[in-house]
């Protein structure tokens, strides 16, 4: 089982990287499988990434393999404590729901009737300092009764019950972002 959630990891983090949705050392996806986690590890490349770049930790954030977790480990696991029912999470870069987040407060405006059904509503968490307790916090609190949220200036948090689901939703999540700022900002004014 491990050997299939790291070649999925492996899989949907390249696949991010080339739709634009991370870029560079950015983003991380995670997988909980019982008491542990399996996550990209720190350091690397989505685009590069290979099983053997896929740490596991434990629900208090012992690592149980050789390579050491990204450091936004701490907002995976806050994440998955707060929601029993995730099984899945996409922590992922991309530009425009990045961009949204220095323009919006609150919560990004549902345009498309997918967004409305798979996402309900996406809040805008406040800005904190990556890989703190502080941003596992306030992201975790807005997950509780969202399925996704823009992190300002930061990224985009997303869960389900697979990495497929979490993975969609996320780019979902950029989809209605990109729709919002080209309805509200024609021609980048």
């Amino acid at each position: 089982m491990s050997r299939i959630i790291k070649s999925q990891l492996v899989e949907y983090s390249r696949l991010a990287h080339q739709r634009g949705l991370t870029a560079a050392f950015g983003g991380n996806l995670s997988v909980r499988l019982g008491d542990r986690v399996f996550i990209k590890a720190t350091g690397v490349v989505m685009d590069e990434m290979n099983e053997a770049q896929v740490a596991v930790i434990d629900m208090k954030g012992n690592q149980l393999s050789g390579v050491r977790p990204s450091s936004e480990y701490r907002l995976h696991l806050a994440v998955y404590r707060k929601r029993p029912d995730v099984r899945a999470i996409a922590h992922l870069h991309p530009p425009y729901s990045i961009a949204v987040s220095a323009l919006l407060r609150g919560e990004l405006p549902i345009i498309t009737p997918e967004a409305e059904l798979y996402l309900g509503k996406i809040p805008i968490a406040p800005f904190r300092p990556a890989g703190t307790e502080e941003l596992a916090e306030v992201t975790s609190e807005a997950l509780r009764k969202a399925d996704a949220v823009i992190m300002e200036r930061h990224g985009v948090v997303t869960v389900g019950r697979t990495l497929r689901e979490a993975f969609y939703k996320a780019e979902l999540v950029e989809e209605s972002a990109k729709l919002w700022y080209l309805t509200e900002r024609p021609c980048g004014k």
